[in-house]
């Protein structure tokens, strides 16, 4: 059979088994049929060529009915041929298939083996994350826990500096209340002094207008000194 009748069987089949037809095997049977009868045309050639130039000795073709049974195993040869070509095609192409799912095998055994090694080591890394997010996971408790402590002690002091502003306010209320009332102690002594003083200088003046003979006042009001000329024993001379 030609190269372009293999080519195109080659191509039928291919677009059956892609496409999944459901006569796929009409397609196989006429295909063996058109081999079976390309090869009984071109053994009949080969018989009809043989036929007329395979003449005997006395230049006399032949009878068809010797000439039957050699036909028939010629046929019969020329299948056989066919079949062993066939398969010997067969045995190359499953043999090509053979070292090519070698190859994908070696290929995907690769792939396998490089899948292994990544997924060895993503499960490692994973577990690096895993113990790295435990790490952080207790270290975000830890820190809650310590957030909480110093929230409280937070709201603690600010109850604490309330209090103290309270007492602050407080303490400077009864500061500026005591000294609001030491000042009206002041004024008082001040104003008292001032009186007394203005009194003390109306009572010097009453004095010093007095005629200079009278009695003077002196340091001790108490004690009244006398004028040497008045000494009694003056008086009696």
């Amino acid at each position: 059979m030609e190269a372009w009748k293999s080519h195109v069987r080659s191509a039928l089949i291919y677009r059956d088994c892609s496409q999944k037809e459901p006569f796929y095997g009409l397609f196989t049977k006429v295909s063996r049929l058109e081999e079976m009868l390309s090869l009984h045309t071109d053994v009949l050639e080969d018989l009809e060529r043989g036929r007329t130039q395979s003449l005997n000795k006395n230049g006399v073709l032949q009878c068809p009915g010797e000439e039957k049974n050699p036909s028939i195993l010629y046929l019969q040869l020329k299948e056989e041929e066919q079949v062993r070509k066939k398969l010997h095609q067969k045995v190359s192409d499953l043999t090509s298939d053979l070292y090519m799912k070698e190859a994908e095998l070696q290929y995907c055994h690769s792939q396998i083996s490089r899948y292994r090694s990544e997924a060895v080591l993503l499960a490692r890394g994973a577990c690096c994350v895993k113990n790295e997010l435990s790490e952080y996971e207790y270290q975000l408790e830890s820190q809650s826990k310590v957030l909480a402590a110093l929230q409280l002690e937070q709201k603690t002091l600010r109850e604490e500096l309330a209090i103290a502003y309270q007492e602050k306010e407080e303490l400077l209320e009864r500061w500026l209340e005591e000294k609001r009332e030491e000042a009206e102690r002041i004024n008082k002594h001040n104003a008292a002094l001032e009186r007394w003083r203005n009194y003390a200088g109306r009572l010097s003046k009453r004095l010093y207008s007095r005629p200079r003979q009278q009695i003077r006042p002196t340091a001790n009001p108490q004690v009244i000194q006398r004028d040497p000329t008045d000494h009694p024993s003056n008086k009696n001379n």
